[in-house]
């Protein structure tokens, strides 16, 4: 029986939740363990969850596998942001609603929180729990290295923070590749999770996440002018204040959106060779350009 995509999406969310629950350190151990739980347990989409979870079902592989992968990149994930909102960066001081981490706790936990989640990533990617074959689990954690390190969103987030002091600002090759590796290069790697738990080919789900990684960026930068602080939880406009080039600044709005669109059915066409098993991921790339927050 299949669901209706937003259930879909609430129930992947509800394993990932229940995994990460589970898997990080108990709560009220030390400071630290309570930080690293207030920064992953927060209630987000669970995108890259869920993509790991449905890329992985393409190829029948267990979710007991594929859930500790959707923990990994989540963890990755909540990392990142963590330290995006550090004063030295965004200096954000709400994330999906509530206090982020150096608000509610301090500077110095806030850097040792996302230093913590990061390698706990690597630990659940190591585990035999995760694949039986140790060649597989090298694949994903050497994969995961290159996303999230100096080729990956490291390098994203320096050419972001360039961008601001940028004699002019960057063009649309520029904020392409910009954006392909700050929020595109994890995107990818819980798309193609899936196959590489299978031993299989990756090259479909890379090309997909490649488009979908794009749309997803360009509707953050739509919401960025046109949405709503209180349902996304956080402080909009930051681009526009900083004076920083975005593909809505580039494009223009209506362009942006139509330039969303194309990307969407790029990613799904993408799809073609794994037929109607690909459906929740067809469905979520329609979801990243619909969605308020």
């Amino acid at each position: 029986m299949t669901h209706p995509f937003p259930e879909l999406l609430r129930n992947n969310a509800a394993l990932v939740e229940a995994a990460l629950t589970a898997m990080m350190p108990a709560a009220g151990d030390t400071q630290l363990s309570e930080a690293m739980r207030y920064a992953v347990l927060n209630g987000g989409k669970r995108l890259r969850g869920f993509l790991a979870l449905e890329s992985a079902r393409l190829f029948h592989v267990p979710d007991s596998q594929s859930l500790r992968v959707a923990a990994a990149i989540e963890c990755v994930h909540a990392y990142s942001l963590v330290h995006d909102d550090l004063p030295c960066m965004d200096d954000d001081a709400l994330r999906r609603g509530k206090p982020t981490v150096h608000v509610k706790w301090d500077e110095a936990t806030a850097v040792l929180v996302g230093d913590a989640l990061q390698t706990l990533a690597f630990k659940f990617l190591a585990d035999a729990e995760t694949s039986p074959s140790a060649e597989v689990r090298l694949a994903l954690i050497s994969r995961l290295a290159a996303a999230a390190g100096a080729d990956g969103m490291v390098l994203g987030q320096v050419q972001d923070i360039a961008a601001e002091t940028a004699a002019a600002p960057l063009n649309l090759s520029q904020i392409t590749e910009l954006q392909a590796n700050k929020t595109g290069a994890l995107i990818e790697w819980s798309a193609i999770s899936g196959a590489v738990l299978a031993q299989s080919d990756t090259a479909p789900l890379k090309n997909y996440a490649g488009a979908l990684g794009l749309a997803f960026q360009i509707q953050d930068d739509i919401l960025d002018v046109e949405g709503d602080s209180k349902a996304a939880g956080k402080r909009l406009n930051k681009d526009a204040d900083a004076g920083k080039a975005t593909f809505v600044s580039l494009l223009g709005l209506e362009a942006a959106k139509i330039r969303a669109k194309s990307l969407v059915e790029e990613a799904s066409d993408m799809l073609s060779p794994y037929g109607e098993g690909a459906a929740a991921l067809r469905q979520v790339a329609q979801y990243v350009i619909s969605r308020d927050r």
